[in-house]
């Protein structure tokens, strides 16, 4: 993988970690709120499926190595 490649890799990870944040605070407040069970419930599927891509992503730009 090219130096290039592994940038923009790190990159869009720096974001989805930004938006995984943002949706954690996201449902604070909809919990703080009163917010539907099931908005919420939505909310935090969309951040579970967030944290998978960001496991795939640092899996590409750190492989596990056995030595």
């Amino acid at each position: 993988m090219s130096d290039q490649d592994q940038a923009e890799l790190r990159v869009r990870l720096a974001r989805l970690e930004i938006e995984h944040e943002d949706y954690d605070h996201a449902i604070d407040a909809m919990i703080a709120h009163g917010v539907d069970a099931l908005r919420i419930q939505r909310f935090k599927k969309k951040k579970l499926a967030l944290k998978d891509q960001i496991v795939r992503l640092r899996a590409q730009i750190i492989p596990d190595i056995i030595a």
